[in-house]
């Protein structure tokens, strides 16, 4: 029985020693009396105790490696202080394990020379703007030199920029003059359009003060126009009125002068309008004109008609006028 008890315990002594389990995303290296045997990934597998011996054992997955701070000098002899961070990935464990003594320190130290190096290429305002070209360089020179040793560098990013502080506030500065002038620049070009826009406004106002005044002078005139032709076609109808009304007139005395007695009255009518002319001559002047004898009326009635006398001999007979309307 004590035999029994001790070859089940050796049996699983030794398989315990010979049984191992690689976790997911690991990738173990076996070494079978100092060589290389086999590369295991993840699962169970069995190994020769004492004489297989896992030599390496790698993450498959990525990793983010912490670039420390370092000083660089750019183009234009400014000192800075700048860190990073490196992501890589292992994909090929042997090479990984056989290329390089220490993989993660032999990145860490090829990013801080790459990174000085592209530094002083650039000059100090530059190195702000062109982090992404800075970043882009880093990770192909990590590339071409990892890849020999089985690593794959995925990105890399600049964390910080520290500058001196003098620096610092000289960039400050021109940060606010620049900033100034563009103030500056932009108020002027406000100014510049408001005066723009006011004479426009003013040019504008004048157009239409002047449109306003042409057409108020247009109606004006079209108005004394149209007032002067209704004044004169009045006048001309009222003239027309006039004529017929007066030849009417001369008309109906001449059939009156016709008539028995008619020429007597006329002589009556001439002598009373000959004696109111002298009333009102001696009413509006200082110098009155009279006859050789203005008492005796039978004088001033027999002028009268030997004037209407001579009046109708010369005037010549008129065809008959027709009635007004």
């Amino acid at each position: 029985m004590m035999t029994l008890a001790v070859v089940v315990f050796l049996t699983f002594f030794f398989f315990f020693l010979t049984l191992k389990i690689v976790p997911q995303q690991q990738a173990w290296i076996i070494e079978r009396l100092g060589k290389f045997n086999q590369k295991r990934e993840a699962g169970p597998f069995l190994r020769i105790p004492f004489v297989d011996k896992v030599a390496y054992k790698h993450s498959l997955k990525e990793e983010a490696i912490d670039i420390h701070e370092q000083t660089a000098i750019t183009k234009d002899n400014v000192t800075i202080k700048i860190d990073g961070i490196l992501y890589m990935k292992i994909i090929d464990p042997v090479s990984s394990s056989y290329g390089v003594f220490h993989p993660r320190y032999a990145l860490t130290q090829l990013a801080q020379t790459t990174l000085r190096s592209e530094i002083g290429k650039i000059p100090l305002d530059r190195a702000f703007e062109e982090r992404e070209h800075l970043n882009e360089q880093v990770v192909r020179v990590l590339n071409e030199a990892a890849h020999s040793w089985g690593i794959e560098c995925k990105r890399y990013e600049i964390k910080d920029i520290i500058m001196p502080d003098d620096v610092r506030r000289a960039m400050e500065l021109q940060v606010t003059a620049d900033r100034q002038k563009r103030a500056r620049i932009l108020e002027s070009e406000g100014m510049r359009q408001a005066e723009i826009n006011s004479s426009e406004g003013k040019r504008q106002a004048e157009i239409n003060v002047a449109e306003g005044c042409k057409q108020r002078m247009v109606l004006e005139s079209e108005g004394e126009k149209t007032e002067k032709i209704n004044h004169a076609a009045g006048e001309a109808q009222a003239l027309q009125l006039i004529a017929q009304a007066t030849a009417l007139a001369l008309h109906n005395v001449g059939e009156a002068l016709k008539k028995e007695g008619g020429e007597e009255a006329a002589a009556l009518k001439v002598a009373e309008e000959y004696i109111a002319a002298f009333r009102e001559l001696a009413k509006e002047s200082t110098t009155v004109l009279l006859p050789a004898n203005p008492a005796d009326a039978s004088s001033l009635a027999a002028q009268a008609l030997t004037i209407f006398e001579k009046i109708k001999t010369r005037v010549p007979k008129l065809p008959p006028v027709a009635s007004l309307r």
